[in-house]
């Protein structure tokens, strides 16, 4: 799900990286050791980034050593559990039932057996989240719901549905923050899942025109064509690097913690390297591993 929230590697300290990476394990062994081995299969980045924004002001890193199933040689550096993560790993479980949910709906049945066998795995992990994180789960259906609508009504506006996703986002928010860290916090959140869902909906574009699903970035521009000209790449380029303009400022009136300067590269350099390359049809990298990202032309 998703997977375009990523630092850009090259601009990343050695230790920042290890650190990253040793954020992600442990999220993914948060997922495995919680809602068991399945849920281990929807780890993103995506939610990796939201626990480094939910972290502790002053909480370090408890880094621990363990071997796992994506290395069974050696023993790789991760991350152990806390209050970040056992919640990220909550969302992660709620958002893929829910997208899973949205997928059985909008495929014919035989396509979507691969989506309903996914539903059925991750049930169990589902109803133990769900009960855990209630109000996070009770916004994402709600706005789920009222996000189908509109697109069964091939709504003409990209700023309603995105509107919903990101109200799913803002819900993340743990509620007992300050007020000087929660309004920042909800202006961020709020932003950041409406680029997901514009850049998704981009990346989804050619796709979508030649399976003949609705696009609410097609439906906007009024086109039946399978590529995006020039022209449609800077309008949309203009309304997400609104988006992450706001996101930015918004970041930069939260506490710091030790996870800021790993998150200013994700926000000031990997999201628009990954709206570049997206716009430019150029998405997932294609060196493959995620480390390997190029550094974009404008900042070269």
């Amino acid at each position: 799900m998703f997977g375009y929230i990523r630092p850009l590697q090259g601009e990343l300290k050695v230790r920042e990286l290890q650190r990253f990476e040793a954020c992600y394990c442990g999220l993914c062994h948060t997922l495995g050791k919680k809602y068991g081995i399945p849920a281990r299969f929807i780890l993103n980045y995506e939610l990796v980034f939201l626990s480094m924004l939910l972290w502790g002001k002053d909480e370090q890193p408890d880094i621990r050593h363990k071997r796992c199933i994506a290395s069974l040689c050696r023993r790789k550096p991760y991350c152990a559990s806390n209050e970040a993560l056992d919640r990220c790993a909550g969302y992660s479980v709620i958002l893929t039932f829910w997208k899973l949910r949205d997928a059985i709906a909008d495929e014919p049945f035989f396509k979507a057996i691969s989506y309903r066998v996914g539903a059925a795995f991750l049930r169990r992990a589902y109803k133990k989240a769900s009960l855990e994180f209630p109000v996070f789960n009770g916004r994402v259906m709600q706005e789920m719901v009222s996000l189908t609508e509109l697109e069964q009504q091939e709504v003409t506006s990209l700023d309603e549905p995105a509107d919903k996703f990101a109200m799913m986002l803002k819900a993340a928010a743990p509620e007992n923050l300050p007020k000087n860290t929660l309004r920042p916090l909800l202006e961020l959140l709020y932003h950041l899942g409406r680029w997901i869902y514009i850049i998704d909906a981009c990346d989804d574009f050619s796709e979508d025109a030649k399976k003949g699903r609705f696009n609410p970035v097609a439906s906007v521009l009024g086109s039946q064509k399978d590529l995006l000209t020039d022209e449609d790449s800077s309008r949309l380029k203009l309304t997400l690097t609104h988006s992450n303009n706001l996101l930015c400022a918004a970041f930069e009136l939260l506490p710091e913690n030790v996870w800021s300067e790993t998150v200013r590269n994700m926000i000031y350099l990997g999201m628009p390297d990954a709206c570049t390359r997206v716009l430019e049809g150029d998405w997932p990298p294609r060196q493959g591993k995620f480390r390997r990202h190029r550094i974009n032309k404008e900042w070269a």
